[in-house]
């Protein structure tokens, strides 16, 4: 039976998630910024009650189609707020209207957020060599500088802890232990065993 991380529960969601999706580098803009907004949706919360909730957000939040999103009116906003599939915290849900204005500006500057994003890790993925999982930071330099920057592009709920679990997510750090299958020293063995 292939190794997987530690963190991972018996839950066929979770394993999916953590087989498929976390640490693959994400470089779609509508996908990124969705992953930011449910990075700060999790604050205070575990990642599996997000990920349970994550097919009820993309249809509250339209697909985080951030300009569908930054034309939300008051009536909505209140809708969201009544909704039992999400969170219902004011302040989660006014931040996914603040942060894709950010992401708006950030888009229209750089020409993509991807590009913007990637940039922070020189647009290479950095693989650790975790041997456990109590290796693994919740926070760096890297995450501090981020959140820094972020918070001054004019998003929140992107603390530098959101921030390196962000980087985690969409494989910008690419944190599986080295004993589960989903490292990329495994991948690498399989391509050399199948010549």
């Amino acid at each position: 039976m292939s190794k997987r991380c530690a963190w991972v529960t018996k839950e066929p969601l979770y394993i999916d998630y953590h087989d498929r999706e976390w640490g693959v580098p994400v470089y779609d803009d509508r996908k990124l910024f969705e992953m930011l907004c449910l990075e700060g949706a999790q604050a205070g919360l575990s990642w599996w009650t997000i990920l349970q909730k994550r097919e009820n957000y993309r249809k509250a939040f339209d697909h985080f189609e951030a300009e569908k999103i930054v034309k939300y009116t008051d009536e909505k906003l209140q809708l969201l707020i009544e909704d039992k599939g999400i969170v219902r915290n004011k302040l989660k849900i006014k931040s996914v209207v603040t942060n894709a204005k950010a992401f708006l500006n950030i888009r229209e500057q750089y020409g993509s957020f991807a590009q913007y994003i990637w940039g922070f890790v020189d647009h290479e993925p950095i693989i650790n060599q975790w041997t456990s999982e109590k290796e693994v930071p919740a926070f760096n330099a890297l995450s501090d500088q981020m959140s820094k920057q972020l918070k001054k592009a004019g998003f929140s709920f992107v603390g530098s802890t959101i921030c390196y679990s962000y980087m985690q997510a969409v494989g910008m750090i690419n944190d599986h232990t080295i004993e589960c299958f989903c490292h990329p020293s495994h991948q690498r063995q399989e391509s050399s065993t199948s010549l």
